[in-house]
This record gives structure tokens, C-alpha cells and sequence, in this order.
């Protein structure tokens, strides 16, 4: 496998991660906010996010297994790295790199919303068209991208290429 075509070049990401960091400051203002990422992939986009968010925020992370070294879910899901405080009363924004079949995340909402958070939104860099399993209301999309793997600003194929400032297609060689 080798990097491929570029799906979504550095600048598009932080052009687009400055008006969604705009549409959360309005949203949010007032608000006592919590950003959850979600490990790993979501660690480059939620700080990139977060400095174009105009409010104290405060930040949290989960990790979650559902894939493994596949490149599709599993669709069993599984907590390796659970909050580190409580959410109960709190504004939560759970930011996700990538959105596919969002059997982890429904997953993911399902559990928090059990500890009963003020409010429960979502905010992904990437939607990937056509292969959702369960119908997820993302608050915040940065991107609808073609079903095919995809690496980068965070994605990786067996842990690799997680830095890459950009988006690319994963090809055969």
C-alpha cells in the first residue's frame, strides 16, 4: 500500500477548521465546554480545532477499538481509555477525525448520554459518503468525502502516516 491522491489539502483543513472553530464559538458562548477527542486519530484535528475556538474550553479523551488492524469496523466496540472526570451537567463536544460506518460512535453517544451531559454534540473533520450503518447527527462537518481509505492529519494504516498534513487515498503499489 502508498499514498495516493490527495483528498483534502493542508490548507482546505484549516480553512475549514476555522469556520467550524467560528460556528462552536457561537454556539458554545456562555457555555461550560468540554472537547472530547477521540484517540487516536482525533488528537490533530481537535487541536487544530481548538485554537480556532474563541472560549476557555477544556479538554478529555477516550479510546475506543473497533477496528484493529482492519481497515472496516468490526463493529464491536470496546473503551480502552474511559474520561478522566465527569460529564453530568457538562456542554460535551465529541471531536472524531472521521465518521464511516458510525457504529462506534452511536456506540460512543449512547454511553455518554447514560451520564447525563447538559448538551452531547458532535464535530468530525470527515464524512465519509454513503457508508453510514446508523443515522448520527453531526453537528459539525468539515468534509463529505468518497468511501475510500483515506490517511492522514491523524488517519494512519497500521499506525502509520498519522502526520501527514494532509488527506490522501490509500492505493494498491
Amino acid at each position: 500500500m502508498k499514498v495516493g491522491r490527495t483528498v483534502v489539502s493542508a490548507e482546505e483543513i484549516d480553512a475549514k477548521l476555522a469556520e467550524m472553530g467560528a460556528r462552536i464559538t457561537e454556539d458554545y458562548r456562555g457555555k461550560d465546554v468540554l472537547m472530547v477527542g477521540i484517540l487516536k486519530g482525533a488528537f490533530m484535528v481537535m487541536a487544530d480545532l481548538a485554537r480556532h475556538v474563541d472560549l476557555p474550553v477544556e479538554f478529555d479523551f477516550m479510546a475506543v477499538s473497533s477496528y484493529g488492524y482492519a481497515t472496516q469496523t468490526s463493529g464491536v466496540v470496546r473503551i480502552l481509555k474511559d474520561l478522566d472526570r465527569e460529564i453530568a451537567g457538562r456542554h460535551v463536544l465529541i471531536v472524531e477525525d472521521i465518521v464511516d460506518s458510525g457504529l462506534t460512535l452511536n456506540y460512543l453517544i449512547k454511553n455518554l448520554r447514560v451520564r447525563q451531559p447538559a448538551s452531547l454534540e458532535l464535530a468530525a473533520l470527515l464524512l465519509k459518503d454513503g457508508l453510514q450503518r446508523v443515522t448520527l447527527d453531526v453537528r459539525y462537518i468539515g468534509f463529505e468525502i468518497p468511501p475510500d481509505f483515506v490517511v492522514g492529519y491523524g488517519l494512519d494504516f497500521e499506525e502509520k502516516y498519522r502526520n501527514l498534513p494532509f488527506v490522501a487515498v490509500m492505493e494498491e503499489e
